[in-house]
């Protein structure tokens, strides 16, 4: 299968860093890219970075094609202008939409200290559990950078999925997801051009073999 993942859509707000904006889409090519995958149960559809256009834009589009997505939210940054409030996520949950943690910082997970990692990956999830009343089990590596450290860390913690932005294929059911992340210059044609990646035996051995290395660093 192939994972998706957004951040932002639409124009970024004026402020964002611009390595975060560089990964905000049109609303345009955001409403092509779900018309071709509506039909596709083999394409996940994810979220980063907990910005208020996935309950302004996102959600009503996915509401629409009858899909269902996981959003993965930075918790420090809760009820902060252009981010999601409390109310949001819960209203996303809702409608039946996965909640999983980003972090709290929006800060790589490699290399981290104790009490840095400690923050991200159990402080971040205590908040949005706090939120919605219940377990969160899925985290999405901030930037998609991980090493075995962080990868231990979140067995280790029983996380029960975690996604990665390594462009590559996934398999259902595993515990390591890669993600496709769209950026600023990508089109729903781009997106065509990776779902039909699937198909090349070659390309899905090299996958497996980067990503395997990726984890052991």
């Amino acid at each position: 299968m192939i994972n998706l993942c957004f951040h932002g859509i639409g124009t970024p707000p004026r402020g964002l860093p611009a390595e975060e904006a560089a990964y905000w889409v049109g609303a345009d090519t955001f409403r092509r890219v779900l018309d071709q995958v509506v039909d596709r149960p083999d394409v996940g559809l994810t979220f980063d970075d907990g910005n208020t256009s996935d309950v302004t834009v996102a959600l009503p589009e996915l509401v629409d094609r009858g899909r269902v997505a996981e959003f993965f939210v930075i918790a420090g940054r809760l009820g902060n202008t252009g981010s999601l409030s409390a109310d949001d996520v819960r209203g996303l949950h809702g409608a039946r939409m996965g909640i999983g943690s980003h972090g709290m910082h929006h800060r790589v997970w490699r290399k981290l200290s104790p009490a840095d990692r400690h923050e991200e990956l159990v402080v971040a999830r205590n908040r949005l559990e706090e939120v919605l009343h219940e377990p969160v089990s899925a985290a999405a590596c901030p930037l998609g950078r991980y090493d075995r450290a962080t990868l231990t860390a979140l067995r280790r913690l029983r996380y029960a999925r975690v996604y990665t932005s390594d462009r590559a294929l996934a398999r259902p059911g595993t515990w390591r997801q890669a993600r496709f992340s769209l950026r600023a210059g990508d089109t729903a044609d781009d997106v065509a051009v990776w779902l039909r990646h699937g198909d090349r035996y070659t390309v899905r051995a090299a996958d497996a073999a980067r990503t395997f290395v990726k984890g052991l660093r």
